[in-house]
């Protein structure tokens, strides 16, 4: 890890909550809010992965829109609500310790960078709306080769824009399957295990596994 030129991290899961659009409506959703929340997550994932086998592809946003309409339907949430959820998605609460630990890391000198399924709209409103607009030297979208993850193409932009080697990158990720995806690519992947998960089989093992960002001032 000593010769690490670019940190470049997920967004969805790793430094913004997936759930925290949902759990500001658990009052008016009740106490299935959190499954709810998930399914909403896991369909999302879903069609991300199966747009790309298709080639069929949408946005990210777009997606989003559709896995909530399906999860809404099998939630049976009121449909008044949709829009306010979709409004709070755009604006996601980062995990506790995101900010301050972006700070220290902007003090050492390498390129951070966000790698990220979602589009550049969305991706510079998140960072905008929680104050962390002067952390990044990139916000990189998958929307920009038309594919999500894990597929190479999206793992080869900042090599790309940074000319620089695989191994010169640290990337995080609490997905298992997109750690798992940037290792085999040739990352120096590193698991963000914030519940007590079980690592995937594909054929990749995480660099470190770390319990949040601040372990990872440790390691670099």
């Amino acid at each position: 890890m000593k010769n690490i030129k670019a940190i470049i991290f997920d967004a969805y899961g790793t430094l913004f909550d997936v759930n925290s659009a949902t759990e500001k409506c658990k009052d008016k959703i009740g106490d299935k809010w959190e499954g709810f929340s998930n399914y909403w997550r896991s369909t999302q994932l879903e069609y991300t992965w199966l747009r790309s086998l298709m080639n069929r592809h949408k946005d990210f946003w777009q997606v989003t829109e559709d896995s909530l309409d399906k999860s809404m339907k099998a939630f049976n949430i009121n449909p008044s609500m949709r829009n306010e959820l979709l409004n709070l998605y755009k604006i996601l609460s980062p995990f506790k310790e995101v900010p301050e630990v972006l700070k220290a890391l902007k003090e050492k000198n390498y390129k951070l960078a966000i790698l990220s399924n979602g589009t550049p709209t969305l991706l510079n409103e998140l960072v905008k709306s929680n104050n962390l607009e002067k952390i990044f030297d990139d916000l990189f979208s998958i929307e920009q080769v038309g594919i999500y993850k894990p597929n190479s193409k999206v793992y080869d932009m900042p090599i790309k824009k940074y000319q620089i080697q695989k191994n010169d990158v640290v990337f995080l990720s609490a997905n298992t399957w997109d750690v798992s995806g940037a290792g085999n690519y040739g990352y120096n992947s590193i698991w963000v295990n914030r519940n007590k998960n079980i690592f995937d089989k594909l054929d990749y093992l995480p660099k470190n596994i770390i319990k949040d960002l601040n372990q990872l001032l440790e390691i670099v």
